[in-house]
């Protein structure tokens, strides 16, 4: 069984590396990086206030229900069914929710589950150059995805799992449907008596959203032919065509080692790279402090930080030939170091028998967006 996994591990290191020696290459020669060239970008937003406070680096930690989002290969670790529902308010007034239900089976051999998120506003007002106060409509942004989960324990050390995304992205009176892949692995072992977990991700890989609707109608005016008289013409009705755009396929390995193992505490310090396709490689750190069934209580608290590094966050000042945003403060564009990536938050949870509830929190910082509360409530039978 061990020179199995360890094949199976050295298969899955060697696919990575492949994977990433081209971008390594393109980085080394020129900036390719594809700064707003994907679409379907709210895939990106997470799932639940501990996944949000611990930062991109919860990859390796996740044995709950976010395993549906954060890690597939996780999910057959999830010890009973569980239900979670997880709300945020965005910038610009836009609200994104996620949802997951996961079941355990075969003895906790394997694990099914279902996700949903959605992200989006609605009843805006359309304003256009010739009517810069309204022209009395509306429109809406409504983005969603619908995700099965399949995860499965190969033995006492290693599992993984997959996620099949159904993705539906409307904008306005256009809309257009994708479908991608997750793929995660989790391999679990002991550092004398501290237990360490390391992960290997691959998110949304599938295939690119082309939109299409009646937003893309529009009247031309045929041309007369030459040396005939210019007589007026009506307009006649056409079509615009779109570009298609790939999603933001991001690849992930990760570790989460215990500093502190006990039968009622636990210290976790976490740590992640990521390579995603559009943005440069980033990294985060993450630390986990829980305690469990506080005085026989039936109460678990946990704390929880972290900061993540993303470089497309290190705003350049316009006009010396860098990606950069006019208005900013370029002190902060230039630093090294962006509120972007700062993660703050906590947890309370409630047992009894095979019963248990739980309320996450987590502060996340949007860097020159400002910041934003994530919300989280679980139930588990």
């Amino acid at each position: 069984m061990t020179r199995r996994l360890t094949r199976v591990l050295g298969t899955l290191m060697g696919l990575a590396a492949l994977w990433g020696a081209p971008l390594a290459a393109q980085v080394q020669n020129q900036d390719n990086t594809g700064y707003g060239s994907t679409s379907g970008e709210f895939l990106l937003l997470g799932a639940g206030a501990r996944g949000t406070a611990l930062g991109g680096a919860f990859a390796a930690l996740t044995t709950d229900v976010t395993a549906l989002y954060y890690n597939p290969g996780g999910l057959a670790q999830i010890p009973r069914p569980a239900l979670m529902i997880s709300t945020y308010s965005y910038v610009a007034a836009t609200r994104y929710t996620w949802v997951g239900l996961a079941l355990p089976m075969g003895g906790g051999a394997r694990a099914i589950g279902l996700s949903a998120g959605s992200f989006g506003f609605s009843e805006q007002p359309v304003y256009t150059l010739e009517n810069p106060d309204g022209t009395g409509e509306t429109y809406s942004v409504a983005e969603t995805f619908l995700a099965a989960t399949y995860s499965q324990n190969f033995s006492d050390r290693f599992s993984a799992g997959f996620s099949a995304k159904l993705i539906s992205d409307k904008l306005g009176a256009t809309a257009a449907t994708g479908f991608a892949l997750d793929f995660g692995t989790n391999f679990h072992a002991m550092i004398g008596d501290r237990p360490i977990r390391s992960a290997f991700v691959i998110q949304n890989l599938g295939t690119n959203l082309r939109h299409d609707g009646s937003g893309l109608e529009a009247g031309v005016q045929r041309q007369p032919p030459l040396g005939t008289v210019d007589i007026p013409q009506e307009n006649q009705p056409a079509r615009l065509r779109t570009s298609s755009w790939g999603l933001p396929v991001s690849f992930r390995v990760s570790v989460a080692l215990d500093l502190l193992a006990q039968t009622q505490n636990r210290v976790t310090v976490l740590g992640e790279f990521t390579q995603p396709t559009n943005n440069k490689p980033g990294a985060g750190v993450g630390l986990e402090w829980a305690t469990i069934n506080v005085g026989n209580s039936g109460f678990s608290l946990a704390a929880r930080g972290s900061y993540t590094i993303q470089p497309d966050q290190n705003l350049s000042p316009p006009g010396k030939g860098q990606p950069g945003y006019a208005g900013f403060d370029t002190q902060q564009s230039t630093s090294s170091f962006s509120k972007d990536g700062l993660a703050l938050g906590g947890g309370l949870t409630y047992g009894r028998g095979t019963w248990k509830l739980g309320f996450d929190y987590a502060y996340r910082s949007l860097g020159p967006l400002g910041g934003t509360n994530f919300l989280s409530f679980s139930l588990g039978w």
